[in-house]
């Protein structure tokens, strides 16, 4: 029985199955497995079992191409979580309340713009998200594209950094349920995430980084901002800025008010 979940339904930090179903590991119920897209049902449902297999209790699926995904057979022990599964109208709406969110990738023939990470590098980076101060709660989401075409120019552009699994050149795509498990396998191997330090400042959402982008793209319109290089889509180009300057959510506020603050005296100026 599928359970129906509103897109974009508030997120709780209560584990989506019980306790004594599914052992948790402190901190792994912060990490949101992402799905872009995704075509087969069967790979979503390999994708869960996975989680439940290492003890990651929360999948948020996108635009899920096969609606009927939540019955599929090959979530073998999994149909709890399967079935408690978020679904989202937009990438950007999945990883409002994360403060990192990190995309894999292929690679292949793509030209990046991204840092880029192997799987074995970008894990320790991920316990050490996860194992921020206790009083944020970090979320992190670990962000997957579709089988056919991965991650688009627009997905790619609301995440931090891009993580890879080394494979051959010959054969160097993995089938989407494999390459969550193989992922999921190397942050649960070493346990725990990284101890709390303590004291750090908030790390800004991605939700609270769009309000940001908001206005910067008001104030772009009103001064009539027009690129260097037209062929490049400024906002991801503007996106992917802010995300480099790592900013915390207090920063966040501080620049709002500034902004629009310049905002209105443009806007005034032009009346």
């Amino acid at each position: 029985m599928s359970a129906k979940i509103q897109r974009g339904a508030s997120v709780s930090d209560s584990p989506l199955v019980p306790a004594s179903s599914m052992p948790m590991v402190n901190g792994f119920d912060r990490l949101r497995v992402v799905l872009v897209a995704p075509r087969n049902p069967l790979n979503i449902g390999a994708a869960a079992r996975a989680m439940s297999n290492f003890g990651f209790p929360c999948l948020r699926v996108v635009n899920p191409y096969e609606v009927a995904f939540r019955e599929a057979r090959s979530a073998v022990g999994a149909a709890g979580l399967l079935a408690q599964a978020e679904e989202y109208a937009s990438l950007a709406a999945a990883v409002a309340d994360c403060a990192l969110v990190v995309g894999t990738t292929a690679v292949g023939h793509r030209e990046l713009q991204h840092p880029l990470w192997t799987l074995q590098e970008a894990a320790p980076r991920i316990h050490a998200a996860l194992g921020s101060d206790g009083k944020n709660q970090s979320r992190v989401a670990l962000v997957f594209g579709s089988e056919k075409f991965g991650l688009s120019r627009e997905n790619l552009s609301h995440c931090h950094w891009l993580l890879h699994i080394p494979t051959r050149k010959e054969n160097y795509s993995m089938n989407l349920g494999q390459a969550v498990a193989v992922c999921l396998y190397e942050l649960a191997r070493d346990g725990n995430p990284a101890p709390p330090q303590q004291n750090l400042p908030q790390m800004a959402t991605s939700g609270e980084l769009e309000r940001l982008m908001v206005v910067l793209r008001e104030i772009l319109s009103t001064s009539k901002y027009a690129p260097s290089q037209p062929t490049e889509n400024i906002e991801e180009q503007l996106r992917r800025l802010v995300l480099r300057l790592h900013l915390c959510s207090r920063d966040v506020e501080i620049l709002l008010g500034m902004l629009r603050r310049i905002l209105w005296k443009m806007e005034s100026k032009t009346q």
